[in-house]
């Protein structure tokens, strides 16, 4: 397939150097780095945060309704703070 791609010149200027150092064109040098890209971003991966909950029922009951402060303070009883 024929395209129109439009190169900053020194970004073309140095591409062609490239090509012309390495005895390539600068279609090839083009279609390789693109393949590259491509392989990139299919190998990345969305991160996923794994689930690390526990196997409760929630909150207990005496702390259904309570705020943040509360249940914090609960966990920290009888700690020594």
């Amino acid at each position: 397939m024929k395209t129109t791609v439009e190169i900053p010149d020194p970004l073309a200027d140095e591409a062609r150097a490239v090509a012309q150092r390495e005895k390539t064109t600068l279609r090839e040098l083009i279609e390789t780095g693109l393949r590259l890209v491509l392989r990139e971003r299919r190998r990345k991966t969305r991160f996923q945060l794994r689930d690390a909950s526990f196997r409760g029922r929630g909150l207990q009951p005496e702390f259904q309704d309570e705020d943040w402060q509360r249940v914090r303070n609960a966990g920290y009883e009888g700690r020594g703070s």
